[in-house]
């Protein structure tokens, strides 16, 4: 349930979390999954707690760019720099690696290094043309770190790669493209909706031709409005 609801319920994630460690904490895979539970609802120190426990029980070193990236949510980035180089990232598979490398770039815009931030994304596989599952998420950091420095062309032509490599829409890089082409994007569904309530309040106010005529009968009742054959 963890996994089903963590990307569209991160809150209804969490609390099924909690009951699975109530039922079974020394589990590596229950807490493996109170740490995702935790770090996708922003509880940092608690998802670092749960992911530290996954990786003594396992000893493996897969959820160490997660530990890098709750520090830097803990307001540490000089933490999350140590950690991209201890010898644990060796042990990384391609996946974790290019992880490891994308936290270590934010942990540099954290400490206001942007430059520094470039040249850490700055990789093979940042200049490879073949599609990975990281690829988008890389080149969109990569055009978002040389956007933040003011570099605004070569921020576009990165941009685009990163939407050619985003099959998914895991980012939004086609937004940030268009920003930067001067293209705006208008809701037809609210475009719909605000012509129905137009039309609405039209319906609800007295044609012209109905008030004058009303008018005009008082008028005569009346006897205010001249006749035909008065002088003035």
């Amino acid at each position: 349930m963890v996994a089903r609801l963590i990307d569209e319920d991160p809150e209804g994630a969490y609390g099924y979390a909690r009951v699975a460690l109530r039922l079974a904490s020394r589990v590596a895979a229950v807490r493996e999954a109170a740490g995702f539970a935790a770090y996708a609802n922003q509880k940092y120190a608690e998802a670092l707690a749960e992911f530290r426990a996954a990786r003594r029980m396992t000893g493996g070193a897969e959820l160490w760019p997660l530990m890098a990236d709750c520090e830097r949510g803990l307001g540490r980035p000089e933490k999350a720099l140590d950690m991209a180089g201890a010898p644990e990232v060796q042990k990384l598979d391609k996946a974790g690696q290019v992880e490891m490398r994308l936290v270590a770039a934010g942990a540099r815009r954290d400490m206001g290094q942007l430059d520094a931030a470039i040249v850490t994304l700055q990789s093979p596989e940042l200049a490879s043309h073949a599609v990975q599952p990281w690829t988008a998420r890389l080149r969109y950091a990569y055009a978002d770190a040389l956007f933040a420095t003011g570099r605004q062309d070569e921020a576009r032509e990165w941009f685009a790669k990163a939407v050619e490599a985003d099959k998914d829409g895991s980012t939004d890089a086609s937004d940030r493209l268009a920003e930067l082409d001067g293209v705006e994007f208008v809701d037809a569904l609210d475009e719909a909706e605000a012509e129905a309530e137009a039309e609405a309040e039209r319906a609800d106010e007295p044609a012209d031709d109905v008030v004058n005529e009303d008018v005009v009968k008082a008028g005569d009742e009346d006897g205010d409005l001249p006749s035909a054959g008065d002088d003035d």
